[in-house]
């Protein structure tokens, strides 16, 4: 049988795309994949995740990776409920990498409060109906499902280092890294009107900083 793991790294961010990944596995290889060490992928260090990722790739069948830019999440967050859109846009996503691997069975990290409709909306939109098993923290119940963070934080990881070598060191990308904090302000206050396809303009630190620095004039 054919296992597939799903999960997504960067989904907070306000810097930097969401990014999704998916591995395929054979039945008989899940032992071998526990026995790499997988877990979830924040609570190891970047070179351990890179060491991982090499060995994930090399024991799995295929992988596959579904980058949703800034300006994709903008305008589905600004269309309504932040939440409740964003999800959506996220089983869209791992949908399309669910496609491209044909497995019998996946499993994926739900994004959604409720779980099964989560996997519900994956469901509709293929074609080819694997069994979905959708829940909260499967990564850490599934070496399969920790093996695809693993991919997804390494590969956001990637991306992060290229921005940071196109626009400068701005931290993690996140709402609460000051250094981020620190940058978005810095760019807004050169740059008022513009808001460049490497951030989310839609993040509530972003809009509160721009309404900060349109009143100080």
């Amino acid at each position: 049988m054919r296992v597939a793991g799903v999960d997504d790294a960067g989904r907070g961010c306000v810097i930097g795309p969401l990014v999704v990944a998916g591995i395929l596995i054979d039945e008989g290889d899940l032992e071998r994949l526990r026995l790499l060490g997988v877990h979830d992928s924040k609570r190891l260090t970047p070179h351990r995740r890179e060491v991982l990722a090499s060995r994930i790739k090399e024991l799995a069948l295929d992988y596959a990776y579904f980058e949703i830019p800034p300006w994709a999440i903008d305008r589905v967050v600004e269309r309504g409920v932040k939440l409740r859109r964003l999800n959506y846009l996220e089983a869209m996503a791992m949908a399309n990498v669910i496609r491209r691997l044909k497995p019998d069975i996946a499993y994926v990290d739900a994004s959604d409060i409720d779980a099964e409709r989560f996997g519900c909306q994956i469901l509709s939109v293929l074609r080819e109906k694997p069994r979905i098993v959708s829940e909260h923290e499967a990564d850490a119940r599934y070496p399969v499902v920790a093996a695809a963070s693993i991919l997804a934080k390494v590969r956001r990881d990637s991306i992060i280092k290229e921005l940071h070598r196109l626009y400068g060191d701005f931290g993690s990308g996140y709402p609460h890294d000051p250094r981020t904090v620190r940058f978005l302000e810095d760019w807004f206050r050169r740059n008022p009107g513009e808001v460049p396809p490497f951030i989310r303009g839609s993040w509530s630190t972003v809009k509160r900083i721009r309404r900060r620095l349109l009143f100080q004039g």
